[in-house]
């Protein structure tokens, strides 16, 4: 499915209609999807700075934590259940998560929001024709952990040339 570069936050009804997603549709579809397989439908927010943020569906199998994404980046996708814990897996992005201007810039993450207490509220969220923007405010609004110290932000170098064009193979500029 082609990543599209667009400010929407379609169901994933509207996402199989369009036969595209970007990054926080990608997750929302993921999750509907790994509920339907038994599993809860969680996200998990990738905060940055000079960068946009990065939604992530999350995980578990036999006690490792698992991703799927969609990602303009090749290295921001799919992670496999094999992470003892939710930092971990946050930190395998870290390398693949850069701007443009190949700077380093995941910094936060938010704990797993399991969808499915917004069922009563948003009934039939993952069937609707419409935009899904509730998920994306309360994703900001809720707190996240800080990856780094002070002193580790201020040792990082940018990404190198070949990593940042290995990254950006399958980019879509628009």
């Amino acid at each position: 499915m082609p990543y599209h570069l667009a400010r929407t936050a379609w169901s994933p009804r509207r996402v199989l209609r369009e036969r595209t997603a970007h990054c926080l549709e990608g997750a929302i579809f993921a999750a509907a999807a790994l509920r339907v397989l038994g599993f809860p439908p969680l996200l998990l927010d990738l905060e940055a700075v000079q960068d946009t943020d990065h939604v992530v569906a999350v995980f578990r199998v036999d006690g490792g934590w698992g991703a799927i994404a969609k990602s303009n980046f090749a290295g921001l996708r799919y992670r496999a259940p094999v992470y003892r814990g939710l930092r971990e897996l946050v930190m395998s992005y870290f390398d693949g998560y850069m701007n443009l201007r190949g700077e380093r810039t995941l910094r936060a993450y938010s704990r797993p929001v399991d969808l499915a207490r917004f069922d009563r509220r948003h009934a039939g969220w993952m069937t609707t024709p419409g935009d899904l923007w509730w998920v994306a405010e309360h994703l900001a609004d809720i707190p996240h952990g800080v990856l780094l110290t002070p002193a580790m932000i201020r040792r990082l170098s940018t990404v190198d040339r070949r990593s940042r064009t290995a990254a950006l193979v399958g980019y879509r500029a628009h």
